[in-house]
């Protein structure tokens, strides 16, 4: 599919552009330009691929996605890379699971290729748009919604594939050298059957009250447990977890369906059998989160996604009290990891998986 590039008649001016890109925070700045690619099932399927400049969009107010939440996302990153190219980690994996989550959500598959063409198109006229904060990447936000007008439950027949690009600092707002996190009790994120393996914007709806309950007590994040028992950890409001025990063994929770199945979580599988470790996908309840952390078998616990990267979990508070994990602060092995990661993405440290792309 050929893409029509349409010019920007009015691109954010380079002086204010730096300017912005000295100190990015997260989510909040966005690159001139944005992707469009349209689905119609009559015509089809997938057709007009166009990159132009970044705007509204027009949407009739009938359409499905703001009835019936067809609606799925993906999270991803380019990073600059030492000789200055731009390089892309894993985003087949990205492009697959994007596909996983359409079929979930009753939407059409949008082919890999044109996915990872759109990425090089929106970088191509994009690329000025890399902060210069140290650890800063371009974050890309690939999404489509069902756009037909009807009020039929049912799923649509049209759609609207689009990429945007935030460039990016650091995640986390609260400057602390671990994350605090607290336990949600009355409230979970996702049910066997349910939604909880896709991508879609009403898991991420369904966190926000008990994010906010966690930021009102002064914690970073949520840790939601299992709808049926109410035990099991699960993962956070958008990161998955591992905990790392003193006998050199490494446990997360396996991928049950009511899991993202996180790239960066696979990734981080991967690097720490290679450093020897027994990873193992298995139950860990909270209780034994707990006990653990008290005995001190539990040495570190850290959290991971393709926006924080790994992330060390310092203190778990719920209504029931507060517990601290080791010192409280980074682990030994998370910062290790953490370190081999980025190193692997920034290009500083050899990429053995074929994990990296380079766009030029």
């Amino acid at each position: 599919m050929q893409f029509e590039t349409l010019a920007h008649p009015a691109p954010v001016p380079s002086a204010t552009r730096d300017e912005a890109l000295a100190n990015p925070g997260f989510g909040t700045l966005f690159s001139d330009h944005m992707v469009e690619i349209d689905y119609d099932e009559a015509k089809g399927g997938w057709f007009a691929a166009r990159v132009g400049p970044r705007g509204p969009i027009t949407l009739d107010p009938a359409a499905a996605v703001l009835h019936y939440a067809q609606e799925i996302f993906e999270g991803m990153k380019a990073y600059k890379q030492q000789d200055g190219g731009i390089a892309l980690f894993r985003p087949e994996a990205n492009a697959a699971r994007f596909n996983k989550s359409a079929v979930r959500m009753a939407m059409p598959e949008l082919p890999e290729e044109l996915f990872l063409e759109s990425i090089r198109h929106l970088i191509a006229v994009d690329r000025d748009w890399f902060p210069t904060v140290k650890g800063g990447s371009l974050y890309l936000r690939p999404f489509m919604f069902a756009s037909e007008a009807f009020l039929g439950v049912r799923p649509a027949k049209q759609y609207k594939y689009m990429l945007i690009a935030s460039p990016a600092g650091n995640y986390f707002k609260s400057g602390a050298p671990a994350v605090k996190i607290w336990v949600a009790r009355d409230y979970v994120r996702a049910a066997p059957g349910g939604t909880g393996a896709a991508k879609t914007g009403g898991n991420y709806a369904a966190s926000l009250v008990p994010q906010a309950e966690a930021i009102a007590q002064g914690c970073d994040q949520v840790v939601f447990l299992d709808a049926v028992e109410r035990k099991w950890i699960e993962e956070l409001g958008g990161m998955n977890l591992f905990f790392v025990m003193e006998d050199g063994s490494v446990v997360t929770p396996p991928l049950t369906g009511t899991i993202l199945p996180g790239i960066t979580r696979d990734s981080l599988i991967a690097l720490l059998r290679e450093e020897g470790l027994d990873v193992r996908e298995e139950p860990y309840s909270i209780d034994q989160w707990r006990e653990d952390a008290a005995s001190g078998r539990l040495l570190e616990t850290m959290a991971c996604g393709t926006a924080a990267v790994v992330t060390p979990v310092g203190t778990v508070a719920g209504r029931d009290g507060e517990f601290t994990i080791g010192s409280g602060g980074p682990g030994q092995l998370t910062s290790k990891i953490r370190e081999r990661l980025v190193g692997i993405q920034l290009g500083t440290i050899e990429d053995r998986h074929g994990w990296v792309t380079r766009l030029d």
